[in-house]
């Protein structure tokens, strides 16, 4: 068993982590709306105005703070006077990115009341690749002038007397495929022109949200922000709030099977959002040395081949211990570089892609991310503060490689991150190793404190996840140590994820 050192060093505070980093996204695409989130009023499923609630108290515990909606490619050919007024007279529409009929059951007013009742913001992702500059805006002021024009008034007619106060908007998503599939210069183009019309219509200010690059396409970033600064006036330099990249881990094996070097290289390709965040930072920062964009990353997670059995087009795909450390991974990643980013969005919410629930008809279990969800939770809103590890490295090596090559690499055996927040320590450990736990030796400088609670989610199989009929088989372990946590070691299991609440 390998020995590691983890330096916490209260003091030294890298910035406040925003909790829209623990942000989410739902698309309507296979059953992450239809049969996730809305199942109808006439639903034998307990439900309050259609919206199941099973999934409305599952999500709460995890105190979302932000939901992307209604896409995705689905956003760039979605009309939003489909989804408002009578339910029976919505038309029914082809879905052409997901080879599916969209019902238009479940739309504006649907998604904000889902938001209200889990507690999150909505965040609003507009039509630029099929629509107009018209309908963007006309969207806004139907969401959020209180009264008194002809839209406004409609919301209320459709039972909205108030504002729905939408703050989040996306001009378009990933412009550069399916959003339209426009050079870094032509979106610059169309963005300038539909940013023109979206004015704040309510109390707070507006957060416009440019798309960002695929990855760490540091040339999409240069030109798109080039081509702004160089056609907006001075005093209207990057008139956006937020700037929006995508990042999937892309495959190493299917969903459930893989070998130790698929695991290793999975978790490796998750480390590549670090200099995704750091670089598109610096460039922003050529741009906008003040900080007044923030950076995004509203897309991001697993992406595993699709299971047979299942439509292709639907992206259902199961959830994993290895699932799980990609998020505790990656939130490690967003939380030690707290003055870097603003938001990100895992995808998706549920039943599709890296999900926090599944669903089968009536049945609902909360998968291994949902759990590293929970147990970060404590970092929302709390100081970043400096976490360093020292200690060993894993090489691997995956000889079965999707694109039929051998891959090697190395990955540092054990991430962390920490946080302060009402006066409680929050350090999250991640052994990376499938097969051998390690030791951690934890250090505090310049405080004392207490280990509270330690929380642990671990497995004897890395292939582990939870199903209809083992619900919990993949579910935390809560222990009250006491413990003083300064020259404390702690033994983290294979493939495993800690947090540890030190009281400071």
């Amino acid at each position: 068993m390998g020995t590691t050192r983890l330096v916490v060093i209260p003091a030294e505070i890298i910035g406040t982590i925003n909790p829209n980093i623990y942000g989410h996204f739902a698309e309507h695409l296979g059953s992450c709306i239809y049969e996730g989130i809305w199942v109808g009023e006439d639903s034998p499923i307990p439900n309050r105005d259609g919206i199941r609630l099973d999934v409305v108290d599952a999500l709460r515990r995890i105190r979302p703070p932000v939901i992307r909606w209604p896409g995705g490619c689905f956003a760039d050919d979605y009309h939003w006077r489909d989804g408002i007024g009578p339910r029976e007279d919505r038309p029914r529409t082809l879905n052409i990115w997901w080879d599916s009929i969209e019902s238009n059951q479940f739309g504006t007013h649907e998604f904000v009341r889902f938001c209200r009742m889990i507690g999150a913001e909505p965040y609003i992702c507009g039509n630029v690749g099929s629509g107009s500059p018209r309908e963007l805006r006309d969207w806004v002021e139907y969401c959020n002038y209180p009264g008194g024009t002809a839209l406004s008034d409609e919301r209320i007619a459709n039972g909205d007397r108030q504002p729905l106060d939408v703050r989040y908007w996306g001009v378009g998503n990933e412009s550069w495929g399916c959003g339209g599939a426009f050079t870094p210069e032509e979106y610059a183009a169309a963005y300038r022109r539909f940013a023109t019309y979206l004015r704040p219509l309510q109390r707070d200010p507006l957060t416009l949200i440019a798309c960002g690059p695929l990855a760490n396409d540091r040339d999409y970033s240069r030109r798109f922000l080039e081509q702004i600064v160089g056609t907006c006036p001075p005093q209207h330099r990057l008139p956006f709030q937020g700037y929006a990249a995508h990042y999937y881990c892309g495959t190493a094996g299917t969903a459930t099977e893989y070998t130790h070097g698929q695991w290793y290289h999975l978790l490796a390709k998750s480390q590549e959002m670090e200099p995704l965040v750091v670089e598109q930072r610096a460039i922003l920062d050529s741009y906008d040395p003040q900080r007044k964009v923030g950076l995004i990353v509203d897309e991001w997670g697993t992406w595993h081949p699709v299971e047979a059995g299942t439509n292709p087009r639907h992206l259902f795909q199961q959830n994993t211990q290895r699932d799980a450390l990609v998020a505790a991974l990656t939130l490690d990643i967003f939380n030690r570089h707290a003055d870097k980013v603003i938001m990100a969005n895992i995808a998706q919410t549920i039943n599709v892609l890296q999900s926090m629930v599944l669903t089968d008809g009536a049945r609902m279990l909360t998968t291994p991310t949902y759990h590293v969800y929970a147990m970060y939770a404590a970092h929302q809103g709390g100081q970043a503060v400096r976490a360093l590890v020292e200690g060993e490295t894993i090489d691997w090596v995956d000889q079965d490689g999707d694109d039929g090559a051998a891959h090697k690499g190395s990955l540092p055996q054990v991430a962390s991150s920490a946080s302060i927040r009402d006066g409680n320590l929050t350090v999250s450990l991640v052994n990376t190793h499938a097969a051998e736990p390690v030791e951690v030796s934890l250090a505090l400088y310049g405080a004392d404190g207490t280990i509270a609670t330690r929380t642990t989610l671990a497995s004897d199989d890395i292939h582990a996840h939870n199903t209809f009929d083992e619900p919990t088989r993949v579910a935390p372990r809560v222990e009250h140590p006491d413990l003083a946590a300064d020259g404390a070691t702690v033994t983290l299991p294979p493939a495993s994820v800690t947090t540890l609440t030190i009281a400071l």
